[in-house]
């Protein structure tokens, strides 16, 4: 994966607009990779869902919360992305009150299935997901990769998560 190109794509984004009017003041907005990635430093973490026990408990906040030590260590921004619609972020980053972390609805699975990603959960019900992973993107090419073990659809090995955590890519970042 390092050295590789990020995929282009263009995800189906909502931004508040106070022009809209109405009790839900919300636009949708198309953002391209590019908007992402070009000309920045970005840490990326992916993750099979909003709402669910490990990504909303450990690893979401915890990147929320060393998002200064990333900044200091020359990240312009830390992304979070999932196979979830807008809404579905939307929700979900407000029930964590995330401050810092931006997230990003790979709702129909377009980019994660360009990464080699997307892994069919349908044994609890989920559908098409994101295996857990992270990485450090330098002006849109994938510098490092952090992939969790034995990528499978059938959920064996259980949901591993370590690999892709904050503290191990603020590791390599502090290496460099």
């Amino acid at each position: 994966m390092e050295g590789r190109k990020v995929p282009s794509v263009v995800f189906k984004t909502r931004v508040r607009d106070e022009s809209v009017g109405g009790p839900n003041p919300f636009r949708w907005q198309d953002v391209s990779s590019d908007d992402i990635f070009a000309g920045k430093r970005v840490v990326v973490f992916s993750l099979p869902g909003a709402f669910t026990p490990t990504c909303s408990n450990e690893q979401c906040p915890a990147y929320d919360r060393l998002y200064p030590e990333f900044r200091d260590l020359g990240v312009d921004e830390v992304y979070c992305l999932s196979v979830n619609d807008a809404f579905v972020m939307f929700q979900w980053g407000k029930s964590l009150n995330l401050k810092n972390v931006k997230l990003i609805p790979d709702g129909s699975g377009h980019f994660t299935r360009r990464m080699g990603m997307l892994i069919n959960k349908d044994h609890v019900g989920f559908g098409q997901r994101s295996w857990r992973y992270a990485m450090v993107v330098k002006d849109g090419v994938i510098e490092k990769w952090f992939e969790e073990p034995g990528i499978n659809d059938a959920g064996q090995n259980g949901d591993p998560y370590g690999e892709s955590s904050p503290e191990n890519v603020l590791n390599y970042l502090r290496s460099k």
